[in-house]
């Protein structure tokens, strides 16, 4: 496995999109941008979005959607820095839509049914034009918001929440069929799915794998937090795992495929992938501020309407 450093110096990246030019979108949480990294790992701000950027996606319009967690807290633990809390700033949390060509920002979403959004996370669009998209909540430290599932339309016009009552919810993704939602817990180390079973319409809540449930068990001597995820074309979970720190590969049965270890930095997470037939994998390395290039084992989904299904097979 050849693991090599695209770019540094970045300010907790998050949420790497693979363009299908060969570029990687990512967000900076602490800088508040989308920041666009090319090949030879030149970066550009396409937008300051303010707040937390967190995860992003390319939606059907073409513009890239943002979960902007309103901010977090920078602090640096054994020298390496991590994002967490509320900053003195915070005033919500948001959905965001960025125009790639011009870098207007247009917020979609900052509540639901009167709720407000508080710690928006990950998101994930299926193939009818909506998203699924996570809300970590947030937390003073003393007090922490229960986490939240929601389905909203790209056009700004339709949110509700799906699941709830969740310990940090991270990373979101589905199915290469469509047919499961997944999303991961942070310090409960597990993955979640549920049945999908119309636009915005799940049902039963299962644990995959990770602190219960498949083959595995994350304790105290390979402790580990999961953070965000993507799906390999043959199904399989990728979840960014910190501490413990690597890629865990989730089958679909809940068995640990594999454990990919990426040391050197206990804040990786996320995952995506491009090149060709999408066997190279993008993979945030945040504590560190890098943007890391992998050589993967298994061909990587391409997300609904990322552009990257010309990639298959080239």
């Amino acid at each position: 496995m050849t693991i090599t450093t695209v770019t540094e110096g970045l300010l907790f990246p998050e949420g790497p999109v693979a363009l299908p030019n060969g570029d990687v979108l990512v967000v900076e949480i602490h800088r508040g941008t989308l920041t666009r990294v090319s090949p030879d790992g030149t970066r550009s701000i396409v937008a300051n979005v303010g707040g937390g950027p967190n995860g992003a996606q390319l939606g059907p319009d073409g513009r890239v959607y943002l979960c902007n967690n309103g901010g977090l807290r920078s602090f640096e633990v054994a020298g390496f820095v991590f994002a967490g809390g509320t900053p003195d700033d915070y005033t919500t949390g948001s959905i965001q839509a960025v125009d790639l060509s011009t870098g207007a920002v247009e917020t979609l979403y900052t509540e639901c049914d009167g709720s407000g959004l508080r710690g928006p996370n990950d998101l994930v669009f299926d193939a009818h034009g909506g998203f699924y998209f996570t809300d970590y909540g947030k937390s003073n430290g003393a007090v922490e918001d229960l986490g939240r599932v929601f389905y909203a339309t790209a056009d700004g016009s339709s949110i509700r929440q799906v699941a709830g009552g969740m310990q940090g919810p991270n990373g979101a993704g589905l199915s290469p069929d469509g047919t499961r939602l997944y999303v991961s817990e942070t310090y409960t180390a597990r993955v979640w799915w549920w049945e999908v079973t119309g636009p915005g319409e799940i049902v039963g809540g299962k644990s995959l794998g990770g602190s219960g449930g498949g083959n595995f068990l994350y304790t105290a001597a390979n402790y580990t937090n999961f953070d965000s995820l993507g799906v390999e074309a043959s199904g399989n979970v990728c979840v960014a795992s910190m501490v413990h720190s690597g890629i865990s590969v989730i089958s679909p049965e809940g068995e640990l495929v594999e454990f990919v270890e990426l040391p050197g930095d206990p804040g990786i997470t996320n995952i995506c992938w491009g090149g060709p037939q999408l066997e190279t994998a993008f993979i945030t390395s945040s504590s560190t501020g890098k943007l890391l290039k992998v050589d993967w084992a298994r061909p990587g989904l391409a997300p609904n309407f990322s552009g990257l299904d010309h990639l298959v097979g080239a």
